[in-house]
């Protein structure tokens, strides 16, 4: 392995990442939008924001989808954030 070997690793590692990171964008905003169908929906319905069953499930699929290197926990948690701020979406809708 050259000097320059790891420096040009890690540039074509960031660019892909920042790919990957644009990717994620676009998915998280039509998830949004579909919280957002939901959150009307459920306004219509009496139905509560709050579903924790519903997210257990999310939580369940997500970790058991899950083949690594992200430890089970570490999804458990970005996907905690992602649905605290679904919750905050379904009740602005």
């Amino acid at each position: 392995m050259t000097d320059s070997e790891p420096a040009r690793i890690v540039e074509e590692a960031r660019r892909v990442i920042d790919e990957i990171d644009l990717a994620i964008l676009v998915l998280l905003n039509r998830r949004a939008e579909q919280v957002r169908r939901i959150g009307t929906a459920k306004r219509v319905l009496g139905e509560p924001v709050y579903q924790p069953d519903r997210e257990e499930r999310i939580f369940d699929r997500v970790v058991g989808a899950n083949t690594g290197p992200l430890e089970d926990a570490a999804l458990r948690r970005l996907f905690e954030r992602i649905l605290d701020e679904s919750r905050r979406l379904e009740r602005m809708s």
